[in-house]
C-alpha cells in the first residue's frame, strides 16, 4: 500500500505555524497528517514528532467528518471513550480543527490544555480560538496547494523534457530575441552545440541560416532548407518555425530540424518491406522450383539482376524475395514503376534534385529513390519503358556508383543493388535502337526468366486453393473449394494475364458465388466463350453455312466433352440456347455422330 505524505513536504512550514500558535495562545499544539502521524508539535509533543496518535482519538473524528471539535472534559467525553489512554489521560481540554484542501482532508491541528488555567483560557474564548485555528488550517492548506502545484509543474516539466528528448526531430524553443528556453539532446547533437553556445547567444546568431520572423514575414520564412558547416559538423536539412502566441502576442518560437539522413531513415521505416521470401511463392512444378533455386543463388550476390517474364508472372514478388534473402534485408527495398511515371518526372523521382534546381522545385530539394535505397535494393519495374536519356544516367549510376542530382554541385556516392524487370524483349529493342546495348549488358548480369502460368499448369490447383482462402477471408464469404468442372476450365484456359488474371477470376467468382463451392455458373463468361479466329486462306474452298455450323458445333462439343455440363457450356460458347443446341444436334445427328 502506498502511504501518501503530502504534509511531509512542508513540515518545516507547519512546525513554524505550530510555534506561532503556541506564542499567541500559550497552549501546546500538535499537528498530524493523513496517516495520524505527528508532523509538528510544541512543548511535550516536540519529542513525539513522528509518533502515531491513537486511532480512536478526536483527531480521527475531526479528520474523517471534517468538523471542528471542542472537548471540555476528556475523561468523561463520549468521543474519548474509545481511546486506549482514557483512564490515564492528563488533558484538561482539547480542540481539533481539520486541514482541508479542495474537499480532501490532509491532517488535523490539535490544541491540548494540560492545566486548568489553559483549559479556562480555551473555554473563555472558544469562538475566537476556533476562528483562529481555521485560519491557521487555511494557511497550511494554501502552503500545501502551492507545494502540490510546484510538484505538478516539476512533473509536467520533466514530462516535457523526456518528450522532447525522445522526439525524432531536433527541437529548440526561443523567445522573440532568439534566446534559448528549452532544447532536446538531438538538437545539441545535430549542431554539436554546448550549453554556453545555447544560453549565452541568440539562436539567430548561432544558426545564422534562420531568418528572424515576425507577423509580416512569417509565411515567407517559417520553413526552409539549411546547410550547416561548423564545429566539425556538416549537416543538410530542413527546418520549420512555429509561433508561440499568448493572448494574440508573439512570445517566442519553436523550431524543429530534420536532417536529410533522418528523412531517409524515416522513409525507410515507414516503407519497410514485409518479409516475404521465396518460400512464400506458391508452386511445386519443376519450372518454378528451378526458378526459385536460381533466385536464391542470385540473392547472395551483389550483381545486378534482370527479371523477365510476361505480365502478371510475379516479377516484383521475386524481386522482394531476393532482397529479403540477401545481406541487404535489413535495409530498404524501394520500388519504381518506370512505365507509370511520366518521363519528365521520372528523372527527379529517381535521382532527386537540389533546392532551386528549376522553377517549382520544393524548398530543401527532393530525395531521389536511389538515395532512399542506399545500402538496400532498388527495383526498377518496366525498365523497357525508360527513355534513352534516362538510360544513359542509369548506366552512369551502375558504372560509377554515384548519383548526379538535378541542380547538384557534386556527385553523391551510393551503395544500391539494382534489380530490373520487364515483360518486353530487351534484346530485340537493342537491335532496333530503342534500348542501349551497354545498359542491357550491365542489367543482364544475372538473368532470371519467370515461367508463364500455362507453362506450369500443375501449380494452378495450389494457386486456386490459396486464392480461395485469401479472398474468402478478405470478402467475408465462406467458400470451401471449387468443383471439378470449374477447376478443369481453369486448368485448360491459356491465361494471357497469368497469376494476376487468375487472382481476378477467383475474386470475381467468390463475389458471384451463391454456394460454398465455386462452380461454372460463378465463373466470368469470358472464360466459357470460345474465342476462335479462323485464318483465311486465299485458295480455300468456300463452304456452305451448314458445313460451318456443323464444324463449330463439333468443336464446341469436343472442347467441353469432359465436363458434366458439357452441353450447356457448348451452347454458351456458340452463343445459342441449350434448347437450340439440342435441335441442331437432332438435325445433324448423322453428320455429328452424336448419341
Amino acid at each position: 500500500m502506498i502511504i501518501m505524505k503530502e504534509l511531509e513536504n512542508i513540515k518545516d512550514d507547519i512546525q513554524n505555524i505550530a510555534e506561532a500558535i503556541l506564542s499567541v495562545l500559550n497552549i501546546d499544539v500538535t499537528i498530524v497528517d493523513e496517516n495520524f502521524i505527528r508532523i509538528a508539535g510544541t512543548g511535550k509533543y516536540i519529542d513525539k514528532i513522528g509518533d502515531e496518535v491513537d486511532g480512536y482519538s478526536a483527531f480521527k473524528k475531526s479528520f474523517t467528518e471534517q468538523v471542528e471539535i471542542f472537548i471540555e472534559d476528556p475523561k468523561n467525553s463520549d468521543i474519548c471513550k474509545g481511546c486506549d489512554h482514557v483512564g490515564l489521560c492528563k488533558e484538561f481540554a482539547e480542540v481539533c480543527c481539520p486541514i482541508v484542501l479542495d474537499g480532501k482532508s490532509y491532517g488535523v491541528i490539535g490544541l491540548i490544555a494540560f492545566s486548568q488555567e489553559q483549559s479556562d483560557a480555551i473555554k473563555g474564548n472558544i469562538n475566537d480560538l476556533m476562528n483562529f485555528l481555521k485560519k491557521m488550517a487555511d494557511l497550511i492548506s494554501s502552503k500545501l496547494k502551492a507545494q502540490i502545484n510546484t510538484e505538478e509543474l516539476e512533473v509536467e516539466k520533466k514530462k516535457l523534457e523526456i518528450l522532447l528528448d525522445n522526439m525524432d526531430k531536433a527541437v529548440v524553443s526561443v523567445d522573440i530575441n532568439g534566446h534559448v528556453d528549452k532544447c532536446n539532446h538531438k538538437f545539441k547533437e545535430l549542431f554539436n552545440l554546448r550549453d554556453e553556445d545555447l544560453f549565452q547567444k541568440s539562436m539567430f546568431d548561432v544558426l545564422n541560416f534562420i531568418k528572424k520572423v515576425n507577423d509580416n514575414n512569417f509565411n515567407k520564412y517559417k520553413m526552409g532548407s539549411f546547410v550547416y558547416n561548423k564545429r566539425n559538423r556538416n549537416v543538410k536539412g530542413i527546418y520549420n518555425i512555429n509561433k508561440i502566441m499568448i493572448k494574440g502576442k508573439f512570445k517566442g518560437y519553436v523550431i524543429d530540424f530534420i536532417e536529410k539522413k533522418e528523412a531517409i531513415k524515416n522513409y525507410n521505416k515507414i516503407n519497410k518491406d514485409y518479409k516475404i521470401t521465396l518460400d512464400n511463392i506458391i508452386g511445386n512444378s519443376e519450372l518454378i522450383i528451378q526458378t526459385k533455386r536460381n533466385a536464391l543463388i542470385a540473392s547472395h550476390s551483389t550483381s545486378t539482376i534482370l527479371i523477365t517474364g510476361e505480365s502478371g508472372t510475379g516479377k516484383e514478388l521475386f524481386a522482394r524475395s531476393i532482397h529479403n534473402h540477401s545481406a541487404r534485408a535489413d535495409h530498404p527495398f524501394v520500388t519504381v514503376n518506370c512505365a507509370a511515371i511520366p518521363d519528365n518526372l521520372l528523372e527527379s523521382e529517381l535521382f532527386g534534385y537540389e533546392e532551386g534546381a528549376f522553377t517549382g522545385a520544393k524548398k530543401g530539394g527532393k530525395l531521389g529513390k536511389f538515395e532512399l535505397a542506399d545500402k538496400g535494393t532498388i527495383f526498377l519495374d518496366e525498365i523497357g519503358d525508360m527513355s534513352l536519356h534516362l538510360q544513359a544516367k542509369l548506366l552512369r549510376v551502375l558504372q560509377e556508383r554515384e548519383l548526379d542530382k538535378i541542380g547538384g554541385k557534386s556527385n553523391i556516392f551510393i551503395d544500391v543493388r539494382i534489380i530490373a524487370a520487364t515483360n518486353k524483349n530487351l534484346s530485340a529493342m537493342v537491335k532496333n535502337g530503342s534500348f542501349r546495348e551497354d545498359l542491357y549488358y550491365r542489367l543482364n548480369v544475372i538473368p532470371i526468366k519467370l515461367p508463364s502460368l500455362r507453362e506450369r499448369r500443375e501449380d494452378i490447383p495450389l494457386l486456386i486453393d490459396y486464392m480461395i482462402k485469401e479472398y474468402s477471408d478478405k470478402l467475408g464469404k465462406e467458400i470451401l473449394g471449387i468443383d471439378e468442372n470449374a477447376k478443369q476450365l481453369l486448368m485448360n484456359y491459356e491465361w494471357p494475364g497469368n497469376i494476376r488474371e487468375l487472382q481476378n477470376v477467383i475474386e470475381y467468382s467468390i463475389n458471384m458465388s451463391q454456394s460454398k463451392i465455386l462452380t461454372l455458373d460463378s465463373m466470368p463468361k469470358t472464360l466459357t466463350t470460345i474465342n476462335y479466329v479462323e485464318e483465311r486462306v486465299d485458295n480455300e474452298e468456300i463452304r456452305t453455312l451448314e458445313e460451318l455450323e456443323i464444324r463449330e458445333i463439333k468443336r464446341a462439343l469436343d472442347l467441353y466433352k469432359n465436363y458434366k455440363k458439357d452441353k450447356e457450356l457448348a451452347a454458351n460458347a456458340l452463343g445459342i440456347s441449350r434448347a437450340t443446341l439440342y435441335r441442331k444436334l437432332e438435325k445433324y445427328r448423322d453428320k455429328l455422330d452424336v448419341k
